[in-house]
């Protein structure tokens, strides 16, 4: 790839390039009953992806501080005895050496916290193809606020009109959006494509392969056009 990049393509990873969403489902739902609270399942992966204080706020909002931390402290927990058995999603880490191999800079704009980080780039093992990457530290708040994507634009020295969002979630194409970055939206999180549209994604496709399969007519292709 070229070596300072003018363009970007950021890239979320939970349940977009890893199959970790159900595994913080099933973390969280643990949690909150360990808690003594109880969530349903379907109410937790609606939030998947959301700033964990919001995720809190939305799933417990009567419950104290206290009571909340302890959810967190659980979920982490919990999350941890899954790691073992996270995996690749289809067509992502040939997602991310075509994206490098046409001179765009590769960008994991994460919020996951270095300790699942660390997992998440284990499984993708492509670290020949990352320009830069974030994490929960570079950010006060999660997404849906827009922190962590322009803090990914600033790493490599790109701006908005020449940078290109992957998500699977409501809250990356919101985040993104709030910047003026286009996204693109997979489904491998379990959320729907309308409801992907409705949050303003500027194309909704299957998974990583299905947005390789289209890579150089669709908005990255568009990035290297212009």
């Amino acid at each position: 790839m070229a070596p300072d990049p003018t363009t970007a393509v950021l890239f979320d990873i939970d349940g977009t390039l890893v199959d970790s969403n159900y595994a913080h489902v099933d973390a969280w739902w643990r949690a909150f009953r360990a808690a003594g609270e109880s969530v349903d399942a379907w109410r937790i992966h609606r939030t998947i992806g959301m700033d964990s204080s919001r995720l809190l706020e939305a799933l417990l909002p009567d419950a104290s501080d206290e009571v909340r931390s302890t959810a967190k402290q659980y979920q982490t927990a919990y999350y941890a005895e899954q790691t073992p058995l996270l995996r690749l999603l289809p067509g992502a880490r040939d997602l991310l050496r075509a994206v490098a191999e046409r001179g765009h800079a590769v960008v994991l704009a994460t919020s996951a916290p270095e300790s699942e980080l660390t997992r998440l780039r284990e499984v993708l093992d492509a670290e020949e193809w990352i320009t830069a990457v974030t994490s929960a530290e570079d950010v006060d708040e999660a997404k849906p606020a827009p922190g962590i994507v322009q803090v990914a634009l600033d790493r490599v020295g790109v701006d908005a009109d020449h940078a290109v969002m992957v998500g699977d979630a409501m809250w990356d194409v919101e985040a993104s959006g709030k910047v003026g970055v286009p996204c693109i939206a997979v489904m491998t999180g379990g959320i729907g494509g309308d409801e992907l549209r409705g949050a303003g994604a500027a194309l909704v496709v299957d998974d990583a392969a299905a947005v390789l399969a289209g890579l150089d007519d669709g908005p990255i292709g568009a990035l290297q056009r212009a």
